[in-house]
């Protein structure tokens, strides 16, 4: 990157922009990104000095529905050149194996570590036209107007100075305990999780459905194998609380048990642990109210959901999107009033977009958050999936999210339970050849 693509901290001194964005992960330099091609004048502020910092614990899956947001921005390519796989999905229920279709509508997701993605997307932002990459600054202060508006922020530096920017709108992105939420005071909802994850980046003989993802839905556990780049594979487990101390004594010991034991087992034994195993304890479910006069919030400083259904990533490259299609022609038209005023219209469509994008998933997940077991209609869903082609490729696309939870139970309810009907006919004495498994619906 240019050496004049980014500022040093002592060197930043007050200045006015279109917007800010904190934060310079995924969410906000997309955001930053998608301001700045729009002709917006941005200052990209991320707290950490270093532009090859990146986030440590994440599954780092990218689902479908945000590859179109990758293309967009002209990062889908730069990631597959940096060694980023396509996968699809293949989930364990016990009733079978749910697969993707080969002849499948639902583009294939991305995996790539963070280590390689979150500096090579902060370089794109930094070299955007318009937008000004400003490392090292941690963001203590909203600064407002008489009205409550919020028009910048202060952000002080590791020597202690402190520089001041304004903006029309200030961005939010940073992450799941979001400093620029709390100072803003908006509406929060909190809901308790019930699992806590563990994981590690292993070298070793690839897993069966590579360069597929699988997933284990164990019922009330869940584990995952997400083959990434050099080779590497990402095993992961979410158990429920009770199994916490045996991870907590030794947790690579307790990892590969784990996922050694589960049915069709991947060769996590046969592999070599190539970093150490990292674990997130608090999971907790946050949601913010996603704008506020003069301010929004992205990706996980809006919507910090479980990971267990691997959507943090994915979401904050679209979050990020549409902030910037709701805003952008505010803030690079008209005089002052009239940009307030057509600001205050995007960000209410931003918020409603945020609701209808994501609202049904995210009720649905806070609902399984808790640690508990498949409810009936779950069962009858997973099973009739693992039997039914039609039904296996309606819930490839609810689960990466591509279509969302009114369409996904429409589409399915009906066909589910005339699948399950047919398959207990065929399974009863004298109804066929099929074999009952253990705890068929």
């Amino acid at each position: 990157m240019p050496e004049s693509a980014h500022t040093d901290a002592k060197s930043t001194s007050e200045a006015d922009y279109d917007a800010v964005v904190v934060g310079a992960s995924l969410a906000g330099c997309t955001s930053a990104i998608m301001l700045g091609r729009a002709g917006a004048r941005v200052a990209l502020v991320e707290q950490r000095p270093d532009i090859n910092a990146f986030k440590r614990i994440c599954s780092h899956y990218i689902q479908a529905s945000a590859v179109g947001t990758l293309e967009r921005i002209g990062l889908l390519e730069p990631m597959l050149e940096a060694g980023g796989v396509r996968s699809r999905g293949h989930m364990w229920t016990r009733w079978g194996w749910v697969d993707p279709q080969p002849d499948s509508r639902v583009p294939a997701g991305v995996n790539l570590r963070r280590e390689l993605l979150d500096p090579l997307i902060r370089r794109v932002a930094g070299e955007t036209s318009g937008v000004e990459l400003i490392l090292g600054r941690a963001v203590n202060e909203l600064v407002r107007e008489d009205d409550g508006r919020v028009r910048g922020v202060r952000a002080r530096a590791a020597d202690g100075h402190t520089a001041t920017q304004r903006a029309q709108l200030i961005v939010g992105a940073d992450g799941r305990g979001s400093r620029v939420a709390k100072l803003a005071g908006v509406r929060t909802k909190t809901v308790l999780h019930g699992r806590f994850a563990y994981a590690g980046y292993f070298e070793g003989p690839p897993t069966e459905h590579a360069p597929d993802a699988s997933l284990w839905f164990l019922d009330p556990h869940m584990a995952a194998a997400f083959p990434t780049d050099q080779g590497m594979t990402l095993y992961a487990v979410m158990p429920t609380n009770d199994l916490l101390g045996e991870f907590k004594a030794d947790p690579l010991k307790a990892l590969v048990d784990f996922v050694a034991a589960v049915p069709d087992a991947p060769p996590i034994r046969a592999s070599r642990l190539v970093e150490p195993v990292q674990g997130k304890l608090d999971m907790t479910n946050v949601a913010h109210a996603v704008t506020a006069p003069g301010l929004a919030l992205v990706g996980d400083a809006a919507l910090a959901i479980d990971p267990l259904w691997g959507v943090g990533c994915g979401w904050a490259f679209q979050s990020a999107e549409w902030l910037a299609d709701s805003v952008a022609p505010a803030l690079i038209s008209g005089g002052a009033g009239a940009r307030a005023s057509a600001l205050d219209r995007g960000l209410k469509h931003y918020r409603r977009r945020h609701a209808l994008g994501l609202r049904g998933h995210a009720a649905m997940m806070y609902d399984y958050a808790g640690g508990r077991k498949f409810s009936a209609g779950e069962k009858m869903l997973f099973a009739a999936a693992a039997r039914d082609e039609r039904l296996a490729r309606t819930f490839e696309a609810f689960g990466t999210r591509s279509i969302g939870p009114a369409r996904m139970f429409a589409t399915t309810l009906p066909r589910a339970l005339l699948v399950n009907a047919r398959h207990k006919r065929s399974a009863s004495p004298g109804g066929g050849s099929h074999t009952v498994q253990a705890g068929n619906v």
